[in-house]
Parts: C-alpha cells; structure tokens; sequence
C-alpha cells in the first residue's frame, strides 16, 4: 500500500460518518438517529425491543471502536453509572459488551441548561436555587456513595425537565487524588485540574459555581478560549455573579466563594445547598 493511500485511509477514518439508521446495536437495540457526536464516543437515539420504548445508546465512534483506551474509558463510566440511582443522575439500563462496547441510558426529554441558557439568556432566581439543589444533591451522593468526583460539571452535561435537573456523562469521573492535567472541558476546568493537581470534592463545587455564574448571567465566568495553552481561570479570579445581574447578597456570594482559587476556600457542599435552600 503506498503512502498516499495510507494517508487517504486515516482521513477517511477520522470523518467516519454516524451509524445509519436501522444499524442494529446487539439484536435488541435499533438505531433511530444520531443526537451527538464527542471526540470518542457518538449518542443515539435508539428503539428498545424488549422495553418497547425509545433508549440513549452512547457508542464509540466507528473509526474508535477498536481503540482499548477509548473500550476501557466507556466501560468504566458504565460500570460507575450501574452503582448509582438518584433521581438527578442519569440512567443506566445495562451496559452491551458485545459486538461493540455501548451504553444504554434512559431518554431525557428535556432540554440541557445550555441550551436554556442560550434561549432564554439567564435564569431566574425561581429556577436557579432548584438547579443548584439538584447539581448538589447529585454531587453528594457520587462523592459519599461512590467516591467518585464528575470533573466535568458544565451546562451542556446537565439536563432539565419537568422541573428536575439531572447530570450527564461521567467519561471522566474518578477519585480523588492526582489529577490529569487538562482532562475536561478548558473554560470549566478549577484551577487544580488545569495545573494537574490533586483533586477533591472541591473541585466538583468549583464546577457548581461555574454552571450557576452562566446560569445566573448568561456569561461564562472564564470566557477565553484555550487557544494557547494558557487558562484564563488561573491568571485571574472570576469576577463576582453580581456585577452582571441582581441575586441576594447571600446567594451571589456563595456562588462566589465556589470559584474561590484555592479549594480550601470554598463552601463544602453541604453549606452551599442549605444556602440554596433558603431561595428555592
């Protein structure tokens, strides 16, 4: 084979298209389209024979479906969701081993807050103390029953519907302890992850207080893009949620002291969802 055809072959695998509709995941699961495509991992909307209803099936890319690393990591976040049940924590309905790894997970009807945010601009007292109740709540039971931190709390990884919030992919939770330097999306990352430091509870509560800055105003609290390498939330610290929109001096700092630069400073979360609690 020469090495133009060589080349052409890795271009042509790394714009694999989606699977078509009607690929069949296993003999039970059918695909209906593609909602999202990631950097490793593609989502479906599937139809479930045995359930007689619509499912979430979350596939690795067909050019990564041979890759161990990519197998290992999805593996690992379904074995992670298989442990946990809470009613603001997406779920898993079984994990297919074979032909190809897949997830399946149950449908959210909902909108993600991204998207919210986008829409609507910002959201309103009445609705951001239950988002915040709810991001807590999920946060609390993956540290105390799991021991497992998000790392990747943003308002595209969260989904509202019917009034209820619930936390999406878990592709980088872990434990505590070293972290990988820049695993995560850059503009939420604390500052410990973007330096590749230890991580702790605490920084799943620097990832509340960023969803709730863009969910209050609309902003992201670090805006700038990681085009250089450089991250902006470690060269300056975020500006407070007040000076772009009005929330009670008690909320507006609670949600400041979360994007506090050393994790020693902010609010365990227990303290920051009774703080929430007083505005639901």
């Amino acid at each position: 084979m020469s090495s133009d055809t060589m080349s052409s072959d890795v271009v042509r695998d790394a714009v694999a298209p989606p699977l078509p509709v009607g690929t069949r995941l296993a003999s039970n699961y059918r695909v209906l389209a593609c909602l999202t495509r990631g950097k490793t991992a593609d989502v479906y909307d599937v139809w479930s024979e045995d359930r007689d209803c619509r499912c979430v099936a979350k596939v690795l890319r067909p050019e990564r479906r041979h890759d161990t690393k990519a197998q290992r990591a999805l593996l690992r976040e379904g074995v992670l969701l298989g442990q946990l049940s809470h009613p603001h924590i997406v779920r898993l309905y079984e994990i297919l081993w074979k032909p190809s790894p897949a997830l399946i997970l149950e449908t959210l009807t909902g909108a993600t807050l991204s998207h919210l945010i986008k829409r609507n601009r910002r959201l309103g007292l009445a609705d951001l103390a239950p988002l915040g109740i709810h991001v807590c709540s999920a946060m609390h039971y993956l540290h105390q029953r799991a021991g497992f931190l998000h790392l990747d709390l943003k308002p595209s990884n969260i989904v509202c519907e019917g009034g209820r919030a619930k936390v999406i992919d878990f592709s980088i939770a872990r434990r505590p302890g070293p972290g990988h330097q820049g695993a995560g999306t850059c503009q939420y990352l604390a500052p410990e992850q973007a330096r590749g430091d230890s991580v702790a509870p605490a920084t799943d509560v620097w990832g509340i207080g960023v969803v709730l800055f863009e969910a209050a105003t609309g902003r992201k609290a670090f805006p700038a893009a990681d085009t250089n390498g450089d991250y902006e939330q470690l060269t300056r610290r975020a500006k407070s949620v007040r000076t772009y929109c009005r929330l009670p001096l008690r909320l507006a700092t609670a949600i400041d002291r979360c994007l506090e630069p050393d994790p020693k400073d902010r609010p365990p979360l227990a303290e920051l969802s009774k703080i929430l609690n007083r505005f639901a």
